[in-house]
């Protein structure tokens, strides 16, 4: 049978490419080897998400007699039954994705894809049995996966990647994460907050090591107050497994230290998969682990085009998605504007929140701004004091000269759901007075990012 569109892929960039593709009235088919939703629904962002709520509840529960709340007994973290709600999470969403297929007259075509010359795709189903398909536009949206360090082999067991940390069997007493970027990160909360005795490895000098140095520095105290021993300028040269224990052999500024633990999380970033998808056989170029395109996500060879993690840009879900858009209307031959790049906002889902857009104060030095910042911490904050979540602050930066809002970075409860205002502020090329003079209800954690402004311009009023 002969397409409009085949995409290779079901993450968030191939689901949503599809849909909208149908939308435009294509006839669209997707190839999927695994669960439908990719990586991201089946075993990242979603999952994780779920992980970390029942984290939240946990911690909520132990604390609940600073909220004047008593309870009967002590609240126990129950690994496996958080498991279990986070991969029923995990399930409904895949099948939500089937129902939107479906709504969309979307085929799914289950097996691996292998692209071929003159836009085909050969697909190998669970029976080893090959069939070809054909369309006038194939997307790649193969998506990435776990990466491996020569000195870090996961073996699933005792050397884990971020698919294993979601469903382990027992909760570890203690455990050693190496790498401090979001998985790393974020993993690093939901077993501490559980009770696991985690140890964090950064091999750079900061955690969440892209963020503004403030925000890094901040949820370094909040993670060291929690229990969590952070070690950063640290590699792991080796890991030693005798009598069923982890000896990590890392090296620090003060020389080599063993670590003992029962598992280690290897959460050093993701590759993409485009090994063995047949981008040689079709003369489609890549660089670097990357596919090159345009902005229009179009590859060098007609008819072909990649978007999501096989391409250059962060490794988003939301980027993903985006750019799946784009694509596709593009190729129904509409005019739509390319992604900007610089507006992407990044989340990390810890305790306390990390939400970030734009420019860091170094960055925007470094790129020749001269600068206004202004910073609003949460214990000034009526509406965080009363939640019990003090921790935090946010931080904005305006170009002292026309006054464009360059960046914001935010550290805090619940501030991954309030960098929108601020990505939207700066498409809509919001200027720092229409912030402040924009009414922010009260209490809210929002009105942290007005009174930011406001402190940038020399207005804040609770500070």
């Amino acid at each position: 049978m002969n397409y409009d569109i085949i995409v290779l892929g079901s993450g968030p960039g191939g689901y949503v490419a599809a849909i909208r593709a149908s939308q435009l009235g294509m006839k669209v088919a997707v190839v999927e080897k695994a669960e439908l939703g990719g990586i991201c629904l089946n075993w990242g962002c979603i999952p994780t998400k779920a992980l970390l709520k029942s984290a939240q509840v946990f911690n909520y529960a132990k604390h609940a007699a600073d909220y004047g709340v008593i309870l009967n007994e002590e609240p126990k973290a129950d690994l496996a039954s958080m498991v279990k709600r986070s991969r029923d999470v995990a399930n409904n969403m895949s099948k939500g994705i089937q129902f939107l297929f479906k709504k969309n007259n979307i085929d799914v075509i289950e097996g691996f894809g292998k692209l071929m010359p003159g836009k085909k795709i050969e697909v190998t189903n669970s029976a080893s049995e090959l069939t070809v398909y054909e369309a006038k536009h194939i997307v790649i949206a193969t998506g990435a996966r776990s990466k491996e360090l020569p000195s870090l082999k996961q073996d699933g067991v005792k050397i884990i990647g971020y698919r294993q940390a979601l469903t382990l069997n027992e909760q570890p007493k203690r455990m050693v994460v190496v790498g401090s970027g979001a998985i790393g990160s974020e993993f690093a909360y939901f077993y501490n907050s559980i009770g696991t005795q985690v140890t964090l490895i950064e091999f750079l000098p900061n955690i969440i090591p892209i963020e503004d140095e403030e925000v890094s520095k901040q949820l370094e105290r909040s993670f060291k107050k929690a229990g969590i021993k952070v070690m950063t300028n640290s590699s792991v040269e080796s890991v030693d497994i005798i009598d069923n224990i982890c000896k990590v052999h890392v090296n620090t500024k003060k020389g080599l230290e063993e670590i003992e633990a029962d598992i280690v999380l290897s959460a050093v970033g993701v590759e993409t998969n485009i090994t063995g998808i047949g981008l040689e056989s079709c003369g489609i170029q890549f660089e670097g682990g990357k596919i090159l395109v345009d902005e229009y996500y179009k590859t060098n060879i007609e008819g072909y085009y990649a978007i999501g993690d096989v391409v250059k840009g962060p490794a988003l879900a939301h980027v993903a998605s985006h750019e799946g858009i784009i694509c596709v209307e593009k190729i129904a031959g509409h005019k739509p504007e390319p992604l900007d790049y610089r507006n992407i906002p990044s989340c990390t889902y810890t305790n306390p929140e990390v939400a970030s857009v734009g420019y860091t104060e170094k960055a925007a030095i470094e790129a020749g701004y001269e600068i206004k910042v202004g910073k609003f911490p949460f214990s000034a904050s009526g509406k965080a004091t009363a939640s019990g979540a003090k921790d935090g602050f946010v931080k904005v930066i305006f170009d002292a000269k026309y006054g464009e809002w360059l960046g914001a970075h935010l550290i805090g409860d619940n501030v991954t759901e309030m960098i929108a205002e601020v990505v939207l502020g700066r498409k809509l090329e919001t200027t720092g007075k229409e912030v402040i003079d924009a009414v922010h209800p009260h209490p809210t954690m929002s009105e942290a990012i007005m009174e930011a402004v406001a402190a940038a311009f020399g207005e804040v009023i609770h500070l």
